[in-house]
């Protein structure tokens, strides 16, 4: 129960009497459980007061630079791809102009175009399995504190037993607060591990956001990916 964790032992000749539920009024001596149901629901209202706007903001910032990052690991990947591409259709062109005086046969063009956009296809989903992996690495990173014990604005809050809570108190500079971005994140970010050995993602100093756009506009961090697997057949 939720105001009966503290009580002293009475003086000599003193009954003791302990209030009855603040909720149901039933004796204290049932110990019902609506005092402690009631503290949870308070704890459950003011968490998403207070701190729902923090979980906000933390979000919004893991979300906006894992996008980010899968985006241009995205595009390095098909930056690899196209250029294997392009060398396939050299080779094929060599061939055709060696021994036959002539073009690629247009089937054998298609069918370069059709490994291309599987490969393609292949490099997007292998980018978006990522996500866990980066989204964990993000969240790392974000710092929240607590205030010390000793700390006067915790030791003698501005609430008064008798006469109920007085003004709202400031916010505590440095408190249990948003996420760790900006330029004071940008000097730490490249110094903490990913967690349980993963190696971190390539990261680079910070910019304005942007919310990612279309395939054709995927562009942010220069990170360098491990190379596709090569699909192409081996030179005639």
């Amino acid at each position: 129960m939720y105001t009966r964790d503290y009580n002293p032992k009475p003086r000599k000749g003193v009954v003791r009497m302990d209030p009855d539920c603040a909720i149901c009024h039933a004796p204290a001596s049932l110990a019902c459980e609506c005092e402690a149901k009631s503290l949870e629901v308070a704890v459950r209202q003011a968490e998403s007061r207070m701190m729902q706007s923090i979980l906000n903001d933390i979000r919004s910032w893991v979300r906006a630079h894992a996008q980010d990052y899968i985006l241009e690991y995205f595009r390095l990947l098909t930056e690899r791809r196209k250029a294997a591409h392009a060398q396939h259709l050299d080779r094929l062109s060599a061939h055709s102009y060696h021994y036959y005086h002539a073009p690629p046969h247009p089937n054998e063009i298609a069918a370069a175009q059709a490994q291309l956009k599987r490969g393609i296809d292949e490099d997007w989903q292998a980018s978006v399995q990522r996500y866990p992996e980066v989204l964990e690495y993000f969240y790392s990173l974000v710092e929240l504190s607590l205030p010390d014990d000793n700390e006067p604005a915790v030791k003698d809050p501005p609430l008064s037993a008798l006469s109920g809570p007085r003004n709202k108190p400031a916010r505590r500079p440095g408190a249990a607060t948003t996420v760790a971005s900006g330029p004071s994140l940008a000097t730490h970010e490249r110094d903490l591990p990913l967690p349980r050995g993963r190696t971190p993602p390539p990261l680079e100093p910070p910019r304005e956001r942007r919310t990612p756009g279309p395939r054709d506009r995927r562009q942010s961090y220069r990170g360098v990916p491990p190379p596709p697997p090569s699909y192409y057949p081996p030179p005639y």
